[in-house]
């Protein structure tokens, strides 16, 4: 088994783990700055929308050696007015945008470049686009968008609980508000492309959340019969459970997206990639760090405002406080089922070994991988 497989395993068995759901104060504080720093990117500097949006033309040209900063200065001397965006296709390709261009200006900006930048007409490739496509794909798109979150609050509710599907919501909505805070601060622009960048990453943000929530589920079986762990203490055994598989499938999915952004856009100049990919990259990691730092501590917080889990917490608490007292160890002592209940109604994942040894105790029967409820 590697390393990694290794330190998984215990990671799934309680061996070892980190505190998420204790620190979570810590990692709400982080969010909020990120996301206020992202809602303030977003009210300053905007959103650079591309001319899918806006409406304009868009001039491609092949095979020609003038650098970008020419093309730029040159189509702003033909178009003067109007918003230009020059970018490299390629090694010797050259994209230039020009706003609000109609028909008749986009033929006059044609022969110009083609004195300019000593190309023959016939070689600039110049389309028009008109402002009501793009704003019909975004209209569409946030409609998918509306009915697609309604559709998993319903869903959520159903397979597991409302106030998981609350947490994943607020996940949701804050992995949407980075990536559009990011794109606003660096200036990328927003096409089309980037608008299905951002539904793509809901689906995995939503997947990797779900795959912990479940794994929640099946540990908090029975939680309220027995006495031994709290039920934030299940909760973060979950994360850490599943934490090397969040961490395996947020890399994986990253490599292909980085090699599109960091080599295809910037290295080999594809800047047209640069739209999809800055979402996908952002969304991927924004996700995978909502599931563990938010969705799950926010379930957490939500489920310890009951009164049975209160109940619950203030019993773990006191049989520690005994057991304290009496100069035990917290493995010396019987933490087993509440005196009402039977001891095969212990929680399915909260053996010993699961959320405690995370904050200290670890299992007394992990011959057996299950508590027996008597005393030694």
């Amino acid at each position: 088994m590697s390393r990694l497989g290794a330190f998984g395993a215990r990671l799934y068995r309680g061996e070892v783990g980190y505190d998420f759901v204790g620190k979570r104060k810590i990692w709400y504080g982080i969010s909020i700055l990120i996301t206020i720093t992202a809602i303030v990117g977003l009210a300053v500097r905007g959103l650079n929308m591309g001319i899918e949006f806006k409406g304009g033309a868009v001039f491609t040209i092949q095979h020609t050696t003038t650098s970008v900063a020419k093309a730029q200065t040159d189509t702003e001397a033909a178009a003067p007015g109007h918003e230009v965006v020059v970018q490299k296709l390629g090694s010797d390709g050259l994209r230039i945008q020009v706003s609000d261009l109609n028909p008749q200006n986009s033929a006059a900006v044609t022969t110009e470049l083609s004195k300019d930048l000593n190309v023959p007409e016939s070689k600039i490739a110049a389309d028009l686009v008109g402002p009501s496509w793009g704003e019909s794909v975004a209209n569409k798109a946030w409609t998918g968008l509306g009915i697609f979150l309604v559709l998993v609050v319903i869903y959520l509710a159903i397979a597991f609980e409302w106030r998981m599907a609350v947490a994943a919501l607020v996940a949701l909505i804050h992995d949407l508000t980075i990536t559009v805070g990011v794109y606003a601060l660096v200036g990328f622009e927003v096409t089309p492309g980037t608008v299905i960048g951002l539904l793509t990453i809901l689906g995995y943000s939503l997947y990797d959340t779900v795959v912990v929530f479940d794994s929640l589920k099946e540990q908090s079986k029975g939680i309220t019969k027995q006495s031994r762990w709290t039920f934030s203490e299940v909760a973060n055994r979950s994360i850490n459970g599943t934490l090397v598989r969040s961490i395996n499938t947020t890399v994986v999915a990253l490599l292909p997206v980085a090699g599109l952004l960091f080599i295809g856009g910037g290295l080999l100049g594809a800047g047209t990639l640069n739209d999809i990919s800055l979402a996908l990259f952002v969304g991927l990691a924004a996700g995978a760090y909502s599931s563990i730092f938010i969705a799950t501590p926010l379930v957490a917080d939500l489920k310890e405002s009951e009164p049975q889990m209160k109940a619950l917490k203030k019993r773990v608490f006191a049989k520690r406080a005994a057991a304290a007292a009496k100069g035990e160890s917290i493995e010396q002592t019987d933490y087993g089922t509440d005196d009402d209940a039977p001891a095969d109604d212990d929680p399915a994942g909260a053996t010993p070994a699961a959320a405690g040894s995370v904050n200290g105790p670890r299992s007394r029967n992990r011959n057996n991988g299950r508590p027996s409820g008597r005393r030694r």
